[in-house]
């Protein structure tokens, strides 16, 4: 009796032009009886190692070669018997063929995998990582895309070159001239800081800007509650130090949030979930939900902050340690931005030592140097005392995909902490930082050098 499986191992034999196509797509999981097993894994060695279809005679070869056991040799050469004779079909046909079935079987096998995590049987995997086999599964398909060529597709990459990313700008120059221009859709961008340093107050003053620029912002908390960012919010939006907008009158709140509604077309859902009890899973039911219930499409996204973030596809401790657990929370957050075409933005600590760093390095890194290794732009706040005397914040970018990183890799923001704002600092405060992008004579490098500027308490070069 024919089957598909007989049908795809044939013109593995016979059809180049169908190897070329499927091969790469073929597992060996998708076959269920070991016979089918055997003669798919020799066919795709041998096209691996020679870069042509195997014949019967090859693979009979190969596989009596092979650490087969007599039965299972006796099995395999009946099947390889019914692969002799060979009838040209439509290779559309075949294709469209072969992708469903790839698809059935990803499905199945996902299905038992789930069977197997629901009854302890697997130990890697979480029940919450279920959703995410499935979706998974349901993605397979074949992408016809073998890559850009260089010579022929030169015409579809000048036009890249002059189209228009979308980004998401920044309301301060210095990080819009060191991102050209924002943060583009589809990427993780990173915070890296110290407790107490401005992780959550630098989130929430993009994200007041973004609102202010007309933006749907969402921004999930797993730190702080719900009213607490949005206190926060208020402080930056409506102008107001943090410790007296209790004391504003109803009307007067009322009148300010109203005129506030009227100068953007944007919106910012704040959504709260438990330390450590939410995933990418939880994120991207939120967003269906809004959409469907509120027709609301965010256009960044915030959360605060990753660490305390859950995988969806791991349990926490046992076989995977902290490097494995936090790199796959990372991976999953620029998946999500990814498959929703947003930026995200999170956050993560420094590690103990470089708590009290002056000049923090992407070793500072708390639990996984996973995290910088996923992310597309990561830098980090530095604050002294010295700093916070003056109200401001150093910048150090640890990595950036959107432009060159040395160029003003350190720099310094304003921070206004009583109304949760960040601001441009005067030119001059730049121009003794080593590393600002401001050349700097030999008598100032060797004056205020980065490292010598914290030795000496001497900040005197970066006054306002």
């Amino acid at each position: 009796m024919q089957t598909i499986e007989t049908t795809i191992l044939k013109n593995l034999i016979y059809n180049e032009e169908y190897v070329r196509k499927v091969l790469p797509f073929l597992k060996e999981e998708y076959f269920g009886q070991n016979d089918q097993k055997y003669v798919f894994t020799a066919i795709n060695d041998f096209v691996k190692k020679y870069n042509k279809p195997a014949s019967v005679e090859a693979l009979e070869i190969a596989l009596q070669n092979s650490s087969l056991g007599e039965g299972q040799f006796k099995d395999v050469s009946a099947l390889l018997k019914t692969l002799n004779t060979h009838e040209p079909a439509n290779n559309d046909w075949l294709v469209d063929e072969t992708e469903k079935f790839c698809k059935d079987k990803a499905v199945y096998n996902a299905i038992v995998n789930s069977i197997q995590i629901l009854d302890g049987k697997d130990k890697h995997h979480a029940k919450d990582g279920i959703p995410l086999l499935l979706q998974e599964a349901l993605g397979v398909c074949f992408d016809t895309s073998v890559g850009h060529d260089y010579l022929d597709n030169a015409d579809n990459r000048f036009n890249f070159y002059h189209k228009k990313e979308v980004k998401i700008p920044f309301d301060l120059d210095i990080f819009n001239k060191i991102t050209q221009g924002g943060l583009p859709t589809k990427t993780l961008n990173i915070v890296l800081a110290g407790t107490g340093v401005g992780k959550s107050l630098f989130m929430c003053h993009m994200a007041a800007s973004c609102l202010a620029q007309g933006k749907n912002v969402l921004y999930i908390t797993m730190e702080m509650a719900e009213e607490r960012i949005a206190e926060r919010l208020d402080a930056n939006l409506l102008n107001t130090e943090i410790d007296q907008i209790k004391e504003l009158p109803k009307n007067t709140f009322n009148k300010r949030i109203t005129k506030l509604a009227t100068k953007t077309t944007g919106k910012l859902i704040i959504k709260e979930y438990p330390t450590a009890s939410a995933h990418v899973g939880h994120f991207k039911t939120l967003l269906n939900e809004l959409y469907l219930k509120r027709q609301f499409r965010p256009e960044i996204v915030f959360i605060d902050y990753l660490n305390i973030c859950a995988s969806s596809r791991y349990k926490p401790g046992g076989a995977i340690n902290s490097y494995m657990y936090v790199k796959a929370i990372a991976e999953e957050l620029r998946g999500l931005a990814v498959e929703y075409n947003v930026p995200v933005v999170s956050a993560t600590q420094t590690t103990r030592s470089g708590f009290a760093n002056t000049d923090v390095d992407l070793t500072d890194t708390s639990e996984s140097f996973g995290l910088p290794a996923t992310a597309d732009f990561m830098f980090a706040l530095i604050s002294t005392e010295e700093l916070e005397q003056l109200n401001q914040l150093m910048v150090k970018q640890l990595k950036n995909r959107y432009n060159d990183p040395t160029i003003h890799k350190r720099f310094m923001v304003g921070v206004d902490r009583a109304k949760m704002r960040l601001y441009d600092v005067e030119s001059s405060a730049q121009s003794n930082i080593v590393d600002s992008g401001i050349e700097l004579d030999n008598d100032s490098l060797e004056d205020y050098s980065f490292d010598k500027m914290f030795k000496k308490k001497d900040f005197s070069g970066i006054k306002l």
